[in-house]
């Protein structure tokens, strides 16, 4: 077949083979997707599932979730939506550096906390304690699989596989999986310690991680990235190395100390966690009010409950419970 016979998919699957490692993941051998479709003749396919999330509502819905602080009214803040952003940058960069499919770890990236519920782990634990059992990690899958456009995205095994095997206990099947994973625990740590050093939640970052890591946000993130670029060079798994990894988990250690736990900025975590329950066990006894009778015949009250509110965002979550809870006054004319 000559080059100008070729669609522009199979211009780029062609490059794949020449310009990316050996332990990158093609697009063209992907395992594929639940149901099959019609190869676009633009894109490959990790490219139209990246794009296939961007345009999702729950993907918009990001945007007025919380990352750390609940509801932020300073537009400084990270939101759940500028989070997964940072997240695929850094992925992105790491995956351009080691050779690896940046398209793949993209669409990973954007799609990995499409799951997660108002007022972030608040919100996931109230729901883990009243179903017996709920992650965000699954959820997001869930979403992707089955709720996103009411059948799913239809999105590709291998990226399927990255959003449900994001978190630190478990190991993505493609490099490009690992990658977003060690991706997300990078951002969140150094986003979180900017955010609070905004806040004054803290006034600043013991010395050792500051030697280590660099005096600046980007200074930090440019460390660790470098060092996992250098330490999974040529090599079947994505980390860094031993040195830097201690030192991150005690950075990671301080931030759980001093801000996820029992700072001013979680404090209203207690009235988020009762708005969720409350909601949850009224809709359950009340669920012709979410208008969701095809999901309730199909998945059952409590999972149908469920995904009505871990999609819901925090502001619209306040809104429902003022809608349900709190009285309104009498007007008539």
């Amino acid at each position: 077949m000559s080059e100008k016979s070729l669609t522009y998919r199979q211009v780029r699957e062609n490059l794949e083979n020449t310009m990316l490692s050996e332990h990158a993941t093609k697009s063209a051998d992907s395992q594929g997707r639940e149901r099959d479709i019609e190869p676009c003749s633009m894109r490959t396919a990790f490219q139209r599932d990246r794009d296939r999330i961007l345009h999702c509502k729950s993907f918009r819905r990001l945007k007025h979730k919380t990352q750390v602080f609940l509801s932020p009214e300073g537009d400084h803040y990270r939101t759940r939506l500028t989070h997964t952003l940072e997240v695929s940058q850094i992925a992105r960069t790491i995956a351009r550096s080691l050779r690896l499919n940046e398209d793949l770890a993209e669409a990973i990236a954007f799609g990995h906390d499409l799951g997660h519920t108002p007022f972030g782990h608040a919100g996931e634990r109230v729901l883990n304690e009243l179903t017996g059992h709920f992650e965000h990690n699954e959820q997001s899958l869930r979403v992707v699989e089955v709720l996103e456009g009411g059948c799913g995205l239809n999105l590709t095994y291998e990226v399927r596989d990255g959003i449900l095997k994001h978190k630190k206990s478990l190991t993505p099947e493609t490099l490009e999986g690992m990658v977003v994973r060690v991706s997300d625990m990078i951002a969140y740590v150094n986003h979180d310690i900017d955010d609070a050093l905004r806040a004054n939640i803290i006034s600043e970052i013991p010395s050792e991680f500051l030697d280590a890591f660099g005096s600046t946000h980007g200074e930090r993130i440019n460390t660790m990235i470098t060092d996992v670029v250098q330490n999974s060079d040529n090599e079947a798994g994505i980390s860094m190395s031993e040195q830097v990894q201690t030192l991150f988990e005690k950075l990671r250690a301080f931030m759980f100390e001093n801000v996820y736990f029992g700072s001013d900025a979680k404090r209203e975590e207690g009235k988020a966690e009762h708005l969720i329950r409350l909601l949850f066990n009224h809709f359950y006894e009340n669920p012709s009010e979410m208008k969701q009778d095809a999901e309730l015949e199909k998945y059952g009250l409590v999972q149908t409950v469920t995904d009505y509110i871990a999609g819901m965002t925090d502001r619209y979550a306040v809104k429902v419970f003022e809608d349900i809870y709190i009285p309104k006054g009498w007007k008539k004319y």
